[in-house]
């Protein structure tokens, strides 16, 4: 039949012409964050053991530690790096780490325009009040009922 492409896509223009739009203004509005979203990362540096978990579980060896010990004995974190050019987000250090220090946060603006700005230095830069990321993050224990 001569004009059925026509209808055909008149109609898909008009059904979506109809639809809830979907383009969002940014960066004047702040889009939607799944609460499983994978961004940056947290580093509680008090929490941190210091077991090198998080480094043996990176594939690409993204994560570089470097530890000393404190007057008391105790371990302490003296360098704490992610180099994001190598990292997957796979979040397999975030998942390994025993203590649960070591967290995805929500923050999804991570371009840069230099290489050197890429690496994050979680010492430095704390990092502690961007909201969390729920994905792979440690399940509290439930408390026993009494």
């Amino acid at each position: 039949m001569f004009g059925a492409g026509l209808i055909k896509g008149l109609s898909l223009t008009f059904k979506v012409m109809f639809t809830r739009k979907i383009t969002e203004q940014y960066p004047d509005e702040r889009p939607f964050i799944d609460h499983r979203w994978r961004g940056s990362f947290q580093l509680d540096r008090e929490a941190c053991i210091c077991c090198g978990m998080c480094v043996n579980a990176c594939p690409n060896r993204a994560v570089v530690m470097e530890a000393a010990k404190s007057q008391d004995g105790r371990r302490v974190l003296t360098r704490y790096e992610i180099d994001f050019e190598r990292c997957l987000v796979c979040g397999f250090c975030v998942e390994a780490c025993p203590q649960g220090c070591l967290r995805f946060t929500r923050e999804y603006e991570l371009a840069s325009y230099f290489r050197e700005d890429v690496a994050l230095d979680l010492l430095k830069n704390d990092n502690l009040d961007a909201p969390a990321s729920k994905y792979a993050q440690r399940v509290p224990a439930r408390e026993e009922e009494a």
